[in-house]
């Protein structure tokens, strides 16, 4: 159950740094393609943003505390945070990047929960982890 509960809390980390940097992105885009940039960038933090509570609400509920502070989101996160204010093209390649990331996270924090005989939990990771397909969809679409 350990091993869980660390890869939850950096899962959970990684997550809320995402929902930031996609914020981020929502809010400074500019140029030709600003609207739907902004639109998909608000879609993806806002859907994202939303599971936050319930995210944190199953690692409670596994009888752990949950990381809740912004030097321990970026002790535990794999999303590095970004400082620099890019170009509308590398703020959608760096977001699926970091999408790909959590991907890779919640694949490994669901094999962990089934092992682990938590099946709540994994259901709940399964449905984040068809999010961030879709987000991964998306983004990929709006390189092409």
């Amino acid at each position: 159950m350990e091993e869980l509960v660390k890869a939850a809390r950096i899962a959970f980390a990684s997550e809320y740094s995402f929902v930031i940097k996609a914020q981020n992105f929502h809010w400074n885009v500019e140029g030709m393609f600003f609207e739907p940039l902004h639109n998909l960038f608000g879609k993806i933090y806002e859907e994202v943003y939303d599971s936050i509570d319930t995210f944190a609400e199953q690692i409670r509920a596994m009888g752990a505390y949950t990381p809740a502070s912004f030097e321990r989101f970026s002790m535990l996160s794999q999303v590095a945070d970004e400082n620099e204010i890019l170009d509308s093209k590398q703020m959608v390649m760096e977001l699926l990047a970091d999408n790909e990331k959590m991907v890779k996270m919640l694949q490994v924090l669901f094999e962990i929960s089934e092992t682990n005989k938590q099946f709540g939990f994994s259901d709940f990771v399964a449905s984040r982890l068809d999010a961030h397909k879709k987000h991964g969809w998306m983004l990929r679409a709006t390189l092409k």
